[in-house]
C-alpha cells in the first residue's frame, strides 16, 4: 500500500506528462503536468479517446497503430521515442517528445505515455537560428558564392578531361582567377576592417559624421567584391555554355534611361552620364538583360577610369535594321599597343594603375554582345578617353 501510495505521489508530481490508456485508446489517467501542458481538467480527459489530444493526421490514425499493434506486434511508438505534436484544447499545437511503454496488468494491456515539452527547446532554436541569420553580412555571403563557383569550375574541369588543352585553359584561367582575386580582395576587406574599428572609436565619441563617411567606405568596399564575384560568375556561365540570348522586342529608350538613373548614383563627384536617342523608334529586338548588364559594365568603366567634374556620353540609335549603342568618355584612355589584347580574360592596361577592376568585364561584354548578333569596337588614345560601340542587327528568334 505504501508503495502504491508512493508511486501516485511520483506521478502527481512529475514535471513531465504522464498518460495511461488501455488498448482501446481510452485515457484512465492523466498526471497535472499532461493536464497543464494539454490546458484540460482531468474530468475532461479521462473516459475518452486519447486521439482528442492529436492534430490531424495522428487524430485520424492512432486507433489504427493500436490496432495493427495488438494484431501483427509491428511497434510504431510503443518503445520507441519519437518526437510528436500534441493539441491543446484551445486548437493550439506544440512539440514534445513522447515515449510509450506497455504494461500488462491482470490480463489487460495498459498504456504508459511519458511525455516531454520540447516548446521552449525548439522556440531557443529558432531564436539562435534568427540571431545566426542576422549576424550574417554581404561579404560573408558572398564569399559562399566563391566557394560554390570554384567548385563548379573543378566540377567543369572534370566534364571537359577528355580534352587535354581544355583543361591546362581551365587551369590557368582558375590560376589567374585565385592570383586576381587575392589581391582585389585584399584591399577593399581591409579597407572594411579598418573603417569597421574605427566606427567604434567614433561611437564613444557620438562623431556620427565619421561614422556615416566610414560606413559609406564599407558599402563601397562590399560593392566592389559584388562586382568581382559579379564578374566571375558571368563568366563561368559563359564558359559552361549556359548564357543564352533570348530576343524579344525591348525599348531601347526606357531601358537606357534606367540604366542612366542607376549609374548616375554611382558616379563621382560632378560626373555627370548624359543620354540621347536618335531615330524615329525606340524599339528593337534584342536580349533586354545581356544589353543591360553589357551597357552597365561600359559605363562603370567610364565612371571608374574618368575623373571628377567630367561628362560621360551615352547614346543610341536605331534604324531600319540596326541598333547602335555609343558610350564615350574623356578618360584615362587605352595605350594603342596594348588594344589588341583588350578583351581577352584577365587584361588590365598598364595605365590603370591602382584603380581596382579584374580584368573580365569586356570579355563579358563582348562574348554577350555576340550572342545577340552584335560586334564591339573601340576607338582609344590614351589621356584623351575612349569610345565603345556595340551595333546590332535584327537577332532571329
Amino acid at each position: 500500500m505504501e508503495s502504491a501510495k508512493l508511486l501516485e505521489a511520483i506521478i502527481h508530481h512529475a514535471i513531465d506528462g504522464i498518460i495511461t490508456i488501455d488498448n482501446r485508446g481510452v485515457v484512465e489517467s492523466i498526471n497535472p503536468a499532461a493536464l497543464t501542458l494539454f490546458g484540460y481538467t482531468a474530468e475532461e480527459v479521462i473516459g475518452n479517446n486519447i486521439s482528442m489530444l492529436m492534430p490531424e493526421p495522428d487524430h485520424s490514425r492512432h486507433d489504427s497503430y493500436i490496432s495493427n499493434y495488438l494484431h501483427t506486434g509491428k511497434k510504431h511508438i510503443i518503445g520507441i521515442g519519437r518526437e510528436v505534436r500534441g493539441k491543446k484544447k484551445d486548437g493550439s499545437t506544440f512539440p514534445f517528445r513522447l515515449a510509450v511503454s506497455e504494461v500488462s496488468y491482470k490480463d489487460r494491456k495498459i498504456f504508459t505515455g511519458f511525455i516531454h515539452d520540447l516548446s521552449k527547446q525548439k522556440e531557443a532554436e529558432e531564436q539562435l537560428l534568427e540571431y545566426t541569420q542576422e549576424l550574417e553580412n554581404k561579404v560573408r555571403e558572398r564569399t559562399k558564392d566563391l566557394v560554390k563557383v570554384i567548385s563548379e569550375l573543378e566540377e567543369a574541369k572534370e566534364d571537359v578531361s577528355l580534352s587535354l588543352e581544355k583543361e591546362k585553359d581551365l587551369n590557368q584561367l582558375k590560376s589567374r582567377f585565385v592570383s586576381m582575386a587575392s589581391h582585389e580582395f585584399r584591399t577593399p576587406l581591409s579597407s572594411v576592417q579598418l573603417s569597421a574599428s574605427l566606427i567604434e572609436r567614433y561611437l564613444d565619441k557620438h562623431d556620427f559624421e565619421n561614422i556615416t563617411k566610414h560606413t559609406n567606405k564599407i558599402k563601397g568596399s562590399v560593392q566592389l567584391l559584388t562586382n568581382i564575384l559579379n564578374d566571375f560568375l558571368s563568366l563561368e556561365r559563359l564558359e559552361a555554355g549556359k548564357v543564352m540570348a533570348v530576343a524579344e522586342q525591348t525599348n531601347i529608350v526606357q531601358l537606357a534611361e534606367d540604366i542612366t538613373e542607376e549609374m548616375q548614383l554611382l558616379a563621382k563627384q560632378n560626373q555627370h552620364i548624359v543620354y540621347q536617342h536618335t531615330g524615329s523608334t525606340g524599339m528593337f529586338k534584342l536580349d533586354p538583360n545581356l544589353l543591360k548588364n553589357s551597357i552597365i559594365n561600359l559605363i562603370s568603366n567610364a565612371v571608374k577610369y574618368s575623373g571628377e567634374n567630367t561628362f560621360i556620353e551615352f547614346n543610341s540609335e536605331i534604324t531600319e535594321n540596326k541598333c547602335i549603342i555609343t558610350v564615350r568618355d574623356n578618360g584615362i584612355g587605352i595605350p594603342k599597343e596594348e588594344q589588341k589584347s583588350l578583351f581577352e580574360p584577365f587584361f588590365r592596361a598598364n595605365n590603370t594603375g591602382n584603380i581596382p577592376g579584374t580584368g573580365l568585364g569586356l570579355n563579358i561584354v563582348k562574348r554577350y554582345v555576340q550572342l545577340m548578333n552584335g560586334e564591339v569596337n573601340v576607338i582609344s588614345n590614351q589621356n584623351e578617353g575612349t569610345i565603345f560601340t556595340l551595333i546590332f542587327t535584327h537577332l532571329k528568334g
